[in-house]
C-alpha cells in the first residue's frame, strides 16, 4: 500500500522569529571539528589526532520552553482542571498522560485564511465551512485551523498574524466528540496583540485565551505553529502527532505528519 506524507512541522532553529522576543529556541552547535575536548575526559590520554581523520562526534545543547517550534499542548496548560461541563470536573492532564488515541485520526482542514488578523472565529463560522467543504464531523477527527498566518512564519508579523478560534468556537468541535486540533498560527487564539487592544476598551477578561480556556469546560489538545497546511485538502488524510512524554508537562513537541493512503484516494 503505497502512503504519501507531508510534514506540518517547522523547525527548531535559531534567529528565526517563531516567538515572542526572548522565548525563542537557543541551539549550540558542536561540530566533528570541535568535540575533542567533550571526548577526550572518557578517554584518559586520547589525542586529537588518534581520532579517525581528527574528527569528533557533532552534538547540540539546546534550550527550550516545551512550547517552542511545532508541539502539543495538553489540557493542564490551559486550567488546573477540566471537563466542568461533562459533570466530572477533574485535574487536568499532562502531556504524559494525553490519550495517544487522539494523537494518530483521520483530519479535516478548515480554511479560514481570508480572516482579518486579529478576528476571532465563531461556532457560526466553523459550521459554514464545514458545509462549504462538505464535511460532518466525527468524533476523535483531528480539526486543523489554516490561517494567514501560516503564510508569515518567520517574519517579523508571525506572532500577531492570523485570525484565532474563540470558546463558541472551540466548544462547538469539543461538542461534537474532537478531542485534538492545531492551528498554523502562535496559538490557538487570536494574537494577543489584538486581545490586548480589545481588553483595554472593555476590561472584558473572558476575552483573554478564551479558547484555550474552554479546556476548563471540556478537555482537549491542540497543536500550534504547524506548517504546510495550504498544501492540504479539507479531508482524506491521517495526522499523527505524537508528543514528546515530558514528565507532568504542559505540553511536548511532535513532528506532525499529515498522512495520504494513495490507494483509496484513487478509489474515492
Amino acid at each position: 500500500m503505497t502512503r504519501r506524507f507531508v510534514d506540518l512541522s517547522i523547525y527548531l532553529e535559531n534567529e528565526v522569529a517563531s516567538d515572542p522576543p526572548g522565548l525563542e529556541p537557543r541551539i549550540t552547535y558542536f561540530t566533528h571539528a570541535h568535540s575533542y575536548e567533550q571526548i577526550e575526559p572518557f578517554f584518559p590520554g586520547l589525542r586529537r589526532e588518534d581520532l579517525p581523520d581528527g574528527e569528533g562526534w557533532a552534538v547540540e545543547l539546546v534550550q527550550l520552553s516545551t512550547h517552542n517550534g511545532t508541539h502539543l499542548d495538553a489540557p493542564y496548560h490551559f486550567h488546573s482542571s477540566m471537563d466542568a461541563a461533562l459533570g466530572e470536573r477533574r485535574k487536568s492532564t499532562t502531556i504524559d498522560d494525553v490519550p495517544l488515541a487522539w494523537c494518530f485520526q483521520p483530519a479535516v482542514k478548515l480554511d479560514f485564511r481570508h480572516f482579518a488578523d486579529g478576528y476571532v472565529v465563531t461556532a457560526a463560522d466553523v459550521a459554514a465551512e464545514l458545509d462549504r467543504i462538505g464535511h460532518r464531523l466525527k468524533p476523535l477527527e483531528i480539526v486543523l485551523i489554516n490561517t494567514r498566518a501560516g503564510e508569515r512564519y518567520g517574519h517579523p508579523d508571525y506572532v500577531s498574524a492570523g485570525c484565532g478560534m474563540g470558546y463558541e468556537a472551540t466548544m462547538y468541535l469539543l461538542e461534537r466528540g474532537i478531542r485534538l486540533t492545531g492551528t498554523d498560527a502562535w496559538s490557538w487564539d487570536a494574537p494577543f496583540v489584538h486581545t490586548a487592544k480589545k481588553y483595554r476598551e472593555t476590561q472584558d477578561a473572558s476575552l483573554i485565551w478564551e479558547g484555550h480556556k474552554a479546556g476548563r469546560d471540556i478537555g482537549y489538545s491542540h497543536l500550534e505553529k504547524l506548517h504546510n497546511l495550504e498544501s492540504l485538502p479539507s479531508d482524506g488524510f491521517h495526522v499523527s502527532c505524537f508528543p514528546h512524554k515530558v514528565r507532568g508537562a504542559s505540553a511536548g513537541w511532535t513532528r506532525a505528519v499529515a498522512i495520504f493512503d494513495e490507494a483509496l484516494m484513487a478509489a474515492g
